[in-house]
């Protein structure tokens, strides 16, 4: 077989015995197991993060993802389809217009509203978002088409009106950026905010990649709720989501924020 005396002794001496990299492989199946246990929406990147930080152990994200190709393990999230870009609202048009950098909290902030239900009930989720760390500012919880869930719109933006003002930001001005819903376009939900130094921007119609920081986090968020925190059997939906948002907003790492948490992020900064 052309092989040295030396070079056979050596390899039946560690036959057998894994090799440093094998080593590694095999304690990162494990680390990699237990987290893709409990967030199955979790990617590769996610997953190296993590484990970098809880365990200090300096590896690569395309170490992690070998290792998850080896198991076969993938984010069971879903990923949304592109749509044809449609028109501005007359009275709101888009000014953000892309340009969503920020140096401090409120001063553009996303909302959307979307729908939750399980084998109990159907509710809509109507969620404010700060862009500068994608912090959960507000959110409602309403019946589904309710009265256009109009209640559920307005109680959200009553909630984030009052954090804008109890931490001291009612001199910024905020940009909020919406689709172009009824409930966003009515004279009441505008008549709401007017004392609040607020400028209205809407979406193109049907173009959700106008506001994409929204539109994506709810996606990841709705995936989450599912697969991660068993949305679909729980009954209490009001409990589930109230524990989602502490887990987003305190413990959830985002590839946005360099994998930070959105209160990590804006505490560094020194912010309220």
């Amino acid at each position: 077989m052309k092989v040295s005396r030396s070079g056979f002794y050596k390899w039946r001496k560690r036959k057998g015995i894994l090799n440093r990299y094998q080593v590694n492989q095999e304690t990162a199946k494990g680390l990699i197991l237990d987290i893709h246990n409990k967030h199955k929406t979790h990617g590769y990147r996610n997953i190296a993060e993590q484990i970098r930080i809880t365990t200090g152990w300096v590896i690569s994200d395309w170490f992690i993802h070998r290792v998850c190709q080896r198991i076969g393990i993938r984010s069971e999230a879903r990923r949304p389809k592109w749509e044809r870009p449609g028109s501005d609202h007359l009275q709101f048009p888009n000014i953000i217009n892309g340009n969503w950098s920020t140096t401090s909290p409120f001063e553009k902030v996303v909302t959307d509203t979307t729908i939750i239900k399980n084998k109990y009930q159907t509710l809509e989720w109507t969620i404010f978002i700060d862009v500068f760390n994608n912090e959960i500012i507000s959110y409602a919880l309403s019946s589904y088409r309710s009265g256009h869930n109009f209640q559920g719109h307005m109680n959200a933006l009553d909630l984030f009106l009052l954090e804008k003002t109890k931490r001291g930001y009612t001199s910024v001005e905020t940009i909020l950026h919406s689709d172009q819903g009824s409930v966003y376009a009515s004279r009441a939900f505008q008549n709401a905010h007017q004392h609040y130094n607020i400028t209205r921007s809407m979406s193109r119609a049907k173009t959700p990649t106008d506001n994409p920081i929204i539109e994506a986090l709810n996606g990841w968020m709705k995936n989450e709720l599912y697969i991660d925190f068993d949305l679909q059997n729980n009954k209490d939906v009001h409990e589930t989501i109230a524990e989602y948002v502490e887990y987003f907003n305190h413990d959830r790492l985002s590839y946005r924020l360099k994998y930070k948490t959105p209160i990590q992020i804006k505490t560094e900064l020194g912010f309220i």
